[in-house]
């Protein structure tokens, strides 16, 4: 049989040459993916950055603990408390201490992340002077470079000017104040640095609520963000795990529709073996051992593919700011062994099929059907194929019944086409006929016997057409599927937001909010009535074990029902007070005068009566307290709304001007649903086109593969052609047109299914009460379906040329 197989690779290579590709492109991208994986497994843990020198520190606890039946439940505080006075004076007892503050800062033209700091805390970065001296006044500073010695600064907290820079860090854009003139713009001390034995500082802090004492490399905890890394591997291994999985779904599709038209077109050489006696089993185990050699060879070609990719993906994943800068490929070898047996079981898998419909026809059957194509459908074709239908209707129906908002999880909504896609594939040589004779109709009506051998041609060769249409139809169904879901998404969202908001003017701030004085100076425009509101959380334990955060906002209710129109399905805003709460729907409990245990943003635990209930809508809805129930949260939006009779211009005018002096953005209510509306996250997003450009790079493969090798066993059939009349131009025609037709075919059937995705993603919208009509990507879609079509027409139309060059009456004698 190996021998055998080495001599029909040897003799028949051009039929190989596409599973070749398409197994040693998945295997490489395994391989590639793997390492990247392996690499944000292998991850150093990031040390301290603000206080890599600093002996103790101790901050307020950030993490908030509910015990339950199976352990503690964490989450991280949004609004985490100061340390107190009285325990600050205490530390200060055990040795010198340095006390550190942590504010925004706004300066025109400078840095959007500006956070403010006493000097004293700058040692312990370290941050070195590089140019000019430490601040000595109020009014001086030094920068992390970003503005230079001498430069006079109108920052938010007052005119300054820079004595002094630090070599940046990387981590941080920051100001250093002198330590008086800190305590003074940000009274709270976030954090304290003590040189001081541990021990005596954890004694001393004792028992002590809200507050951590930090040593070695738990002093990361005291930097911003300290979970920004983890956070972004998460995203990464979000990115690759999708992207992988979606790669070996389409491998296995391409390579077994691969491996299925090559043995369609050796049924004379099959059919020939069996009648000179060879067996049903001596066949099979002739493809199966081709496909063993191809997936071994392709295989490895695919993970010395993988050892070049991997670096290329970790190098573009920092760049863009998907991973973290130092992200590198490490040294793991377990992808390299994932990328090769995967690639010869996709291999063997794809000619399992091929070889038994090879192997399971008798004699005369095979040299019968050898010569005319009489069944592409089998019974095991139909069977899988409906039931794969039924099931993908059946599961969305039963998602709609019971929990809707489950299909508008990126994670649904990235796996689920996946079952039409492979229903509509299996039955393509039942679906692509009527259609072809659909898109054909409008070429045969022109005169000639052209228009007309189109259109007969791609429906009588049923096999090569769904062998074209089947990788067309799962590219354009993807592209309609994720990005059309994405799209609606994000106007379901927008649409949540525009109705929501009835102000006509949103003012929005920076990381610090707005002071009461900013507040008030946007209140004295005449004829406005305004709503200050912040940015909070409440987090709420469902069925005893799990902890469940919830955005909230926090805002005076009668302010909020001038300014705001919110999804109500029970009770009135205005019912809000100090010891209530609006809740959603997809609480675990929302009925109107219950009451539920919440901890606030610091952590503090209340219980509230439930005082009204919004609909669930796209998931964005939220929460809603008084600012009693979000300490520590600052005012970040201020809802405007015009009285009747004010003019708007004039409004406008002095609400840009108090915006402005508080360093906020005056937006319109469009340009506030514009600004605001949630987008596609980037490594989402990402993580999409990734998937689209695999899934397009298989397609032209598959294409090329399928119409080179079916165009070129046509010589006979173009020679007769030309002597019949036909010109070459004539022949080249039919051919382009041939592949045109199928591949809008496809292409149509893609749409088909892309199309019940987007219905069935309404249909949720439409039970959750969220509006927003469905966004179809028509760019999207033509532009992968002319991608298709020009691979198609090139694949098909080159052999074809080659093939006319030969003269026709010598060709015409040839058999099949």
């Amino acid at each position: 049989m190996l021998t055998a197989a080495l001599h029909t690779a040897r003799t028949r290579w051009a039929s190989f040459v596409g599973s070749f590709v398409a197994l040693a492109l998945g295997a490489g991208l395994i391989a590639t993916m793997g390492l990247a994986l392996a690499a944000t497994l292998d991850a150093p843990e990031r040390g301290p950055e603000r206080f890599a020198l600093a002996p103790v520190v101790v901050k307020g606890d950030d993490i908030l603990r509910v015990p339950t039946p199976i352990g503690d439940r964490t989450r991280t505080l949004a609004h985490p408390g100061p340390l107190t006075p009285a325990l600050v004076d205490r530390l200060a007892g055990l040795g010198p201490i340095a006390q550190d503050r942590s504010f925004p800062v706004r300066v025109p033209g400078g840095p959007e992340q500006l956070v403010g700091h006493p000097w004293s805390v700058a040692a312990y970065a370290p941050y070195a002077l590089d140019a000019g001296r430490a601040p000595n006044a109020d009014d001086e500073v030094v920068t992390t470079g970003w503005a230079r010695p001498g430069t006079r600064l109108a920052t938010d907290r007052g005119p300054v000017t820079v004595v002094g820079t630090v070599t940046a860090r990387g981590f941080e854009d920051a100001v250093f104040w002198t330590d008086s003139r800190a305590a003074r713009l940000s009274p709270a001390v976030d954090q304290l640095v003590v040189a001081a034995d541990p021990a005596a500082v954890r004694a001393a802090v004792g028992r002590e609520a809200g507050v951590r004492v930090l040593t070695g490399r738990d002093r990361r905890y005291a930097d911003p963000d300290p979970e920004r890394d983890a956070e972004a591997l998460l995203a990464v291994n979000a990115l690759l795990g999708t992207a992988g999985g979606i790669t070996g779904f389409v491998s296995v599709f391409v390579v077994a529709s691969a491996f299925a038209f090559a043995v369609a077109q050796r049924r004379k050489e099959f059919a020939l073996l069996r009648t000179v006696g060879a067996t049903p089993g001596q066949i099979r185990r002739t493809v199966h051992t081709e496909a063993l050699v191809l997936g071994a060879v392709a295989s490895a070609a695919g993970c010395l593919l993988g050892a070049f990719g991997a670096p290329l993906l970790a190098r573009r994943l920092a760049e863009d700011g998907t991973a973290p800068p130092w992200f590198a490929i490490g040294d793991a070898v377990w992808p390299y062994h994932l990328a090769f047996w995967t690639g010869l079981l996709v291999a063997l898998a794809g000619a399992a099929a091929a070889s038994w419909r090879a192997g399971r026809v008798r004699p005369g059957e095979a040299l019968r059907e050898a010569v005319a194509e009489t069944k592409t459908m089998t019974p095991g074709r139909w069977i899988l194929g409906a039931g794969l239908l039924l099931a993908g209707l059946g599961t969305l129906a039963h998602a709609l019944f019971t929990d809707p908002s489950d299909l508008l999880h990126r994670k649904t909504y990235t796996s689920r086409p996946m079952l039409f896609i492979v229903a509509f594939a299996l039955l393509a040589p039942v679906l692509v006929r009527p259609l072809v004779r659909l898109v054909a109709g409008l070429p045969a009506r022109l005169p000639g016997a052209g228009g007309m051998l189109v259109g007969e041609n791609a429906a009588a060769g049923v096999r090569r057409t769904a062998a074209v249409a089947a990788p067309v139809l799962v590219t354009v169904a993807l592209a309609g599927s994720l990005l059309g879901t994405t799209a609606t998404l994000e106007e379901a969202r927008a649409e949540e937001i525009r109705q929501r908001t009835t102000a006509d003017f949103v003012i929005t701030g920076g990381p610090g909010g707005f002071g009461p004085a900013a507040v008030e100076r946007v209140r004295a425009v005449p004829g406005t009535e305004v709503s200050a509101s912040a940015a909070t959380e409440l987090h709420v334990l469902e069925e005893g074990v799990a902890l469940v955060r919830s955005e909230a906002r926090a805002a005076d209710p009668h302010a909020l029902t001038r300014t705001a129109d919110l999804p109500l399905v029970a009770g009135t805003a205005a019912d809000l007070d100090d010891g209530s709460v609006i809740v959603t729907e997809e609480w675990e409990r929302h009925a109107v005068g219950s009451t539920v245990d919440v901890r606030l943003g610091d952590g503090t635990p209340r219980t509230l009566r439930i005082a009204a209930v919004m609909s669930t809508g796209t998931g964005n809805n939220g929460a809603y307290v008084t600012p009693v129930n979000a300490p520590g949260a600052p005012v970040d939006r201020i809802d405007v709304r015009l009285a009747p009779g004010t003019d708007s211009a004039t409004a406008a005018t002095g609400l840009a001007d108090a915006a402005r002096q508080a360093g906020g953005r005056l937006l319109t209510k469009e340009q506030w649903v514009a600004d605001s509306s949630p987008r596609t996250k980037r490594t989402t997003r990402t993580g999409f086109l990734l998937v689209l450009g695999i899934a397009l790079l298989y397609t032209g493969i598959a294409l090329a593969n399928t119409l080179v090798t079916a165009t070129s066993d046509r010589t006979r059939e173009f020679a007769l052609l030309r002597l019949a009349g036909a010109t070459r131009g004539q022949v080249l025609r039919m051919v382009a047109g041939e592949s045109l037709t199928v591949v809008l075919a496809g292409a149509a059937t893609g749409t088909l299914v892309a199309g019940l995705n987007l219905a069935g993603v309404q249909g949720a919208l439409r039970l959750l009460d969220a509006g927003g009509a469905v966004v179809v990507p028509w760019d999207a879609l033509g532009a992968t379906t002319a991608a298709c079509a020009a691979v198609a027409v090139v694949s098909s139309v080159a052999p074809a040329a080659l093939c006319l060059r030969r003269p026709a009456v010598g060709l015409a004698g040839l058999r099949d």
